[in-house]
């Protein structure tokens, strides 16, 4: 699988889509995207955040006046007079017509507008202006015309929930696959997905509704990117980056309250959030549109003059040591503090940049450091205006936002002194300790194998994005490809390549590409021979050179993407968008990290004739490594040995060894769309989905997109069967059979998947459920595929053995979690029939047989009910046509009495019970509470009042949600 970025400038794929229940099968180790830290107001879940100073970035330019790329405006720019309440107009634009800038590229699907100005300190601000449906309204509107709309707002977000209900919008977010963000997320957050189907989507629902909110006209956002980041961190002060990132929150001369920030913004709607990467520190919020003037000023406070007041440091030393603590038993972030151990002596890739209470609070006393004095000296030579940009995004006009803009970040000092530069500490990795073999010991039974190159920096080759075209041939996983062959020979499970564009793989000093293999036992077993057929699909890269035809098929696919891409939410985007300034010139603002602009294969070949095996860093990890790892890293005490490559391979990779003639480059993708014409109603615009077939073998519901007006659709199927939920040996079963099927279908679907018609088959409780979304054009094709192999499903036993090894693994790792462990024995207790996680890993255990296997399927697949949703850019008459597909091609017999999809919940007794479990993995710290409260069937009045409850709870360490018909709350409590 390829990496590539996103709209939203998270590290992503093309997504390859494994089942709820063997979401394990695609566990690697994995860069994460940026993650939150703990001193946001946000009523968010506090999860394991991610390394700071380890997350998205390219590299950062040099030049002390910070212009786009390093270049000089000239006349493309648009400076703001420092104190003046409107900016110095350069003839190029009217005032009145919200026009942007037209040097800057947008989709021709995206309805704001732009415009670039920078201040006379020297910050560069990004105007973002988003009219659509707004009926004539600025920033000028009265408070009745606000009351008005928001109230309108609230209508809005009613139909959308509903929409949600019925599956109208497509954007599975919490589905690996679906979900491009997710791709390098660690893993650990997702083992749970396992545990319940349906919740997992009535979660998935409540969080899409959320983010849809967020876009609609109440809320605002900002996003303010500085310059410097934990490269900068001195060194007797490890974290120094990241604990300043807390600090400058503390409060404000203007606005002394040390939560007052926080306490505005739950007040009116908002949500903030900051993170630290290796160049650069990212700080943003989002709030109503009403309040986004007086929460821009309070924001702005914390740039020009924030109080840092001594007696707040021990509080947030404990706060940044939390997070610590929390990320300590990530294996994502183990194997990146390990990784820059091996940077050479003096480089910043060596340092701690997480930053904890010893490096904080306990060392600098025992040395006589004065943090609070070394904190305001940090802030005052790196905070500066001229490392810094801005991009803020509302209902306003741009004028509007150039007044606010000017007038209130006009103020932020600047110190006049050039921006760190860290581009001469280039090859910080070519070292004899870089060229070797490090087995290491993971927190998660896996076995993984991760090849890794150092090579020069990228960021300049941005229109070319040479990293992109050769991690899209390694990811690939059609035939001839590497995951193909290893799939063949039962020692891969899955493979992710390429440059996920965080500041630990990508920056001014360096770019990582790698190549992370997730190994079945038989492939650890055979780790050298994975790693030699590696190789040998690089030499033959090498051999043949780049090719035009799939440059041009990646450049396609992007363009499409593009062209009809979707409105994201409003604080992502501006995040991406604060950073991009700081990487691309004007123009490219919204298109450098996304699209491929020209064609030059001597820079392709450039970075393509580097990947050799000399230069290559080999890291395995495996629970067998255990006893034989003699090391231990430091900050996260990761056990590790380090040896030299077995002489024999070391040998056979110096000479011109042979090619693998069952590797080769891909065929033409026959699933690009090319077809993107709107079609004709042929029935009665409806409002939401309606049932248009009704047999007894299924019915079909189905809706023309009337709002969105975008080539594309989204096809839902249910296969529901009693079958499964009849023993604990029957849902193993089923979860093997789901992995399987995907396991198969993962070849000949991969073309559609790298041309963004994604699928997604889940192991409901009570059924198969099949999601397809993308380009109508050539949806029909993929739908048709996975029926096809659904209908014809076989296994050969080395499969049946390799997908039950590592299920066994999926259960292992779930069972391990504290959180979720409680959430198993918590819908344990709540639900009648429901098969625990012990119950599923040991009938696993106990031994199944493939002849069980293909029993239980082909039972499966004799009587069922299949119910599906249809909806987007398609006929009715065409929707139909999908139903029939899969009566016609299963031919299977109507259930003999209908079946309820959702366990029924159990009636708690009155008074308090309480439920004690003890975690099994002693290691982890982390503990995990949870607070249940049943209220039974109530009125849509009560019900509305048990939501406002929610929001109320949303406080502090809390996280509270709505959970089905009772109401349910958890609280992490980190360390407990």
């Amino acid at each position: 699988m390829l990496r590539r970025v996103a709209v939203a400038a998270v590290c992503a794929t093309g997504g390859k889509l494994w089942c709820e229940a063997g979401r394990e099968l695609t566990a690697l180790w994995r860069i994460r995207a940026r993650g939150p830290c703990e001193d946001s107001a946000a009523a968010r879940p506090l999860l394991p955040p991610t390394m700071p100073g380890r997350n998205k970035a390219k590299s950062t330019c040099s030049c002390p006046d910070l212009q786009p790329n390093g270049q000089d405006l000239g006349e493309s720019g648009r400076v703001a007079r420092l104190g003046a309440d409107e900016s110095e107009e350069e003839g190029r634009r009217g005032s009145v017509n919200n026009a942007g800038d037209p040097e800057i590229v947008k989709s021709p699907s995206d309805p704001k507008q732009y415009r670039y100005i920078k201040l006379r300190n020297g910050l560069q601000a990004l105007l973002i202006s988003d009219l659509s449906n707004m009926e004539g309204k600025t920033g000028d509107a009265t408070d009745d015309e606000e009351e008005e709309e928001e109230e309108e707002e609230e209508d809005d977000d009613d139909d959308d929930d509903e929409d949600e209900d019925s599956g109208a919008e497509i954007e599975d977010d919490d589905e690996e696959g679906f979900d491009e963000e997710e791709e390098f997320d660690d893993d650990d957050e997702h083992d749970d997905d396992d545990l319940d189907t349906e919740d997992n989507e009535l979660e998935e629902l409540e969080e899409r509704a959320e983010a849809r909110k967020k876009t609609t006209e109440k809320q605002s956002a900002a996003a303010l990117c500085v310059g410097v980041g934990s490269f900068a961190d001195p060194d007797d002060l490890p974290g120094l980056a990241h604990f300043l990132e807390h600090m400058v929150f503390m409060g404000s001369l203007k606005y002394p309250d040390e939560n007052g920030f926080d306490a505005f913004l739950k007040k009116h709607g908002g949500s903030d959030n900051a993170s630290t990467d290796c160049e650069r520190t990212v700080f943003q919020f989002d709030v109503q549109r009403k309040y986004f003037k007086e929460a821009l000023d309070r924001w702005a406070q914390f740039f020009i003059h924030p109080l840092m007041i001594r007696d707040a440091i021990d509080r947030e030393v404990e706060a940044v040591d939390s997070e610590y603590q929390l990320a300590r038993p990530s294996d994502a972030n183990r194997k990146e503090m390990l990784f820059g151990s091996l940077a050479r002596p003096g480089h910043p890739m060596g340092k701690f940049f997480w930053g904890n209470a010893e490096t904080l609070k306990h060392e600098p006393k025992r040395n006589n450091i004065d943090t609070h004095a070394r904190l305001r000296e940090f802030w005052m030579r790196y905070y500066s205006a001229h490392y810094m940009t801005l991009v803020v995004q509302s209902k306003e006009t741009l004028d509007t936002l150039e007044k606010w803009v000017t007038e209130i970040f006009s103020q932020i000092p600047n110190n006049g002194l050039p921006k760190p530069n860290f581009g001469h500490l280039t090859d910080p990795f070519d070292t004899p300790a870089f060229n070797k073999l490090y087995r290491v010991v993971p927190i998660r039974k896996i076995h993984a194998l991760t090849i890794t190159w150092a090579l020069p920096p990228q960021q300049q080759h941005y229109r070319v994005k040479p990293l992109h075209y050769i991690s899209w041939l390694v990811g690939h996983e059609g035939k001839g490809s590497i995951l193909s062959y290893l799939r063949k020979k039962c020692w891969a499970l899955a493979l992710f390549g390429g440059n996920g564009e965080t500041g630990f793989e990508q920056n001014s000093t360096y770019s990582v590409f790698s190549i992370s293999i997730t190994l079945t036992d038989e492939g650890y077993e055979h780790f050298y021979e994975v790693a030699h057929t590696v190789f040998q699909y690089l030499k033959m890269l090498q051999k043949l050179g780049p090719e035009k035809r799939i440059f041009e098929e990646i450049q396609k696919i992007e363009d499409n993407e593009f062209h009809y891409q979707e409105q994201t939410d409003p604080v992502e985007y501006v995040e991406n968008m604060c950073e991009n300034m700081q990487l691309y010139p004007l123009q490219d603002f919204l298109t450098g990290d996304q699209l491929l602009f020209e064609y030059k294969p001597e820079v392709i070949a450039e970075a393509l004739n580097q990947l050799v095996p000399q230069k290559a860093n080999l890291v395995l990890l495996s629970g067998a490594n255990e006893g034989k790892c003699d090391l231990k890293e430091k900050w996260f005490g990761t056990q590790y040995s380090m040896e030299d490559v077995e002489n024999s391979w070391a040998e056979l990779w110096k000479t011109n060894f042979e090619l693998n003639p069952d590797l080769h480059l891909p065929a033409e993708n026959k699933y690009i769309a090319t077809d993107f014409m709107l079609k004709a109603f042929d029935c009665p615009e409806t409002e939401y989905p309606v049932k248009i077939v009704n047999t007894p073998q299924g019915c079909l519901w189905y809706k023309k997109d009337n709002k969105f007006k975008i080539p594309k659709a989204y096809i839902r199927f249910h296969l529901i069967s009693p079958l499964i939920q009849k023993s604990a040996a029957n849902v193993v079963l089923f979860d093997i059979f789901v992995n399987i099927l995907t396991h198969n279908l993962a070849e000949p679907a991969y073309e559609a998947d790298v041309a963004q018609l994604e699928y997604k088959l889940v192991a409901g409780e009570h059924g198969l459920i099949i999601r397809v979304k993308g380009f109508n054009h050539k949806l029909p094709l993929l739908f048709q595929l996975i029926i096809d192999y659904l209908a014809e499903f076989s296994s050969t036993p080395a499969v049946f053995t390799m997908i039950t090894e590592q299920l066994k693994k999926t259960y292992f790792n779930i069972l391990i979690k504290p959180e979720t462990l409680a959430k198993d024995v918590r819908l344990l207790i709540l639900e009648y029939a429901r098969w625990s996680m012990i119950d599923k890993y040991r009938a696993l255990m106990d031994g199944l047989s493939l002849e069980s296997l293909l029993s239980f399927v082909k039972e499966f697949k004799s009587q069922l009910f299949v119910e599906g949703l249809v909806q987007g850019n398609v006929t009715s008459t065409e929707s139909m046509d999908f139903l029939k597909y899969v009566v016609d091609k299963l031919n299977f017999m109507p259930l003999e009495q209908e079946m309820p999809v959702q366990f029924q919940v159990v009636e708690l007794p009155g008074g308090h019970h309480l439920c004690k479990v003890r975690a099994l993995n002693k290691g982890d710290a982390n503990s995990e509470v949870t607070v249940y409260y049943q209220s039974g069937t109530r009125s849509l009045k009560e019900y509305t009042l048990m939501e406002l409850l929610v929001v109320s709870c949303n406080k502090g360490e809390l996280r509270c949600s709505e959970a089905l018909d009772p109401l349910g709350g958890r609280a992490f409590l980190p360390g407990s």
